[in-house]
């Protein structure tokens, strides 16, 4: 298959994705690992996996632009970890998952087409945590490209909390899916556990979107009474 046919098709492979012309390049990577803890001492907790808190207000996962010209895919990933978690953490070929072709938000945009890299690395416990306690101590972007790490909740309590609700938040570009493929292929959930999340989240989100239009005609009944 021809490497335009793959770009239409979104995904591409690592060796693929290097020779598409014109094209800006960003890596992305899921830290995660395995524990025994328990949530209130009886909800097991399974994997911490770590994304963060943007400071666009959306969820994401560390890493950022890389120019293949000048380092490798991995190279600039692990400078991008310097920056946001503080940890110059190795990111290597093997821990790569996907590379996805991402076309213009518009029509009419004249920007470069964009291509993102995933990956995933599996950690000791031990290192996850460390990993936390330098993105605030130590990274010099906490706080401000970074506003802070965020662990995703892979259970599902009585009332629902957990995975369901961490879903409808807003992540950026194809961050949410990258989770949930990602989840899937590491077989860190089962379809049928992420199948029910997702449909409690899309509840929560239409929810979500009624208080919203309430809270807009609450500000817009305020300003008319100024």
């Amino acid at each position: 298959m021809c490497v335009a046919h793959k770009m239409a098709s979104k995904h591409l492979s690592r060796a693929e994705a290097l020779a598409c012309p014109g094209c800006r390049h960003g890596c992305h990577v899921m830290l995660y690992c395995d524990t025994k803890t328990l949530l209130f001492g009886s909800i097991p907790i399974r994997h911490i996996i770590l994304m963060q808190m943007r400071f666009d207000g959306l969820l994401g996962f560390p890493g950022g632009f890389v120019n293949p010209s000048e380092e490798s895919l991995e190279a600039g990933l692990t400078r991008e970890l310097s920056e946001e978690l503080g940890v110059a953490l190795p990111i290597l070929e093997e821990d790569h998952m996907d590379s996805c072709y991402a076309p213009p938000s518009s029509s009419s945009s004249s920007s470069p087409s964009v291509i993102t890299h995933f990956y995933a690395k599996k950690m000791e416990e031990e290192q996850i945590r460390e990993l936390e306690r330098a993105a605030v101590t130590t990274a010099t972007d906490h706080g401000q490209e970074v506003l802070g790490m965020v662990r995703v909740p892979l259970y599902t309590m009585e009332d629902g909390g957990g995975l369901a609700p961490f879903l409808s938040h807003s992540f950026v570009g194809n961050a949410r899916s990258q989770l949930t493929d990602t989840l899937l292929r590491l077989h860190l959930i089962t379809p049928e556990e992420l199948q029910k999340a997702v449909a409690c989240s899309l509840t929560i989100q239409a929810r979500a979107a009624e208080e919203l239009r309430a809270a807009l005609e609450s500000a817009e009944e305020r300003r008319m009474l100024l």
